[in-house]
């Protein structure tokens, strides 16, 4: 994740690519080994455990500019720590299209994921939605990502 294009205002944003979330390993590695049935090309499958993930994340934070504050780019590195605190593990999957991004969310949530963004330029759009999910009310820089939990906040949503 280290790859500057991947970047915007020094925090994370892989555009064209599915950042998935799994409970464990396990979850993640069935989830692997099911895209490659999708025909992925070499290389479009990158595993992060969850160390590697909080690693990344507070670098990040560390470097990160006060401008990427007013996207959602900073709001999702702050929930994706909270979730590889908690264990969580990654697959970051390149997508060629809105379609392909839609068959790898769906290939994902089969074997355990609990959620998939699809980085575009402008947004960043959530693939995975549960019945359980309230509805999304407001995000901001200061409120953070709407986790769509009745706290509106990550850590209840992984419990």
């Amino acid at each position: 994740m280290s790859n500057e294009q991947n970047r915007s205002f020094g925090v994370f944003k892989p555009v064209g690519h599915v950042v998935i979330s799994f409970p464990d390993a396990a979850a993640a590695a069935r989830a692997e080994t099911a895209l490659a049935t999708l025909g992925l090309p070499p290389g479009a499958v990158r595993r992060y455990s969850d160390h590697e993930m909080l690693a990344q994340i507070d670098a990040d934070i560390a470097k990160a500019s006060p401008i990427a504050a007013i996207g959602q780019e900073m709001n999702l590195i702050l929930a994706h720590r909270e979730l590889a605190k908690r264990g969580y593990h990654w697959l970051v999957v390149g997508a060629g299209s809105d379609e392909q991004a839609r068959a790898i969310a769906d290939t994902s949530r089969a074997h355990g994921a609990e959620r998939a963004q699809h980085y575009g330029h402008f947004i960043i759009e959530e693939l995975i939605e549960r019945a359980d999910d309230e509805a999304q009310v407001a995000e901001s820089p200061d409120r953070g990502l709407d986790a769509q939990t009745p706290s509106g906040k990550e850590a209840e949503r992984a419990a």
